[in-house]
């Protein structure tokens, strides 16, 4: 998991990991949340990685735009 540049130093997002159609997402209480096409569409998937790769937003995106819709809780 590569770990997020988190530019604001407010994120709770701590690390991110791509695959062709999802992204895992770590925060700072450890958990490990996986968003995929399905859970919350394709367009949100590479908002989404463009995001953790710019290191900026991730966090505020997931808290307002994708929120519950995560495929499967890994940890």
């Amino acid at each position: 998991m590569k770990r997020y540049k988190n530019l604001s130093g407010a994120s709770e997002v701590t690390g991110y990991e791509f695959a062709k159609d999802c992204v895992t997402v770590r925060f700072a209480d450890f958990s490990v949340y996986k968003y995929n096409v399905q859970s919350v569409g394709p367009d949100n998937i590479v908002k989404m990685k463009t995001m953790a790769h710019a290191g900026k937003g991730l966090g505020t995106f997931i808290k307002t735009e994708t929120k519950d819709r995560f495929a499967r809780k890994v940890r």
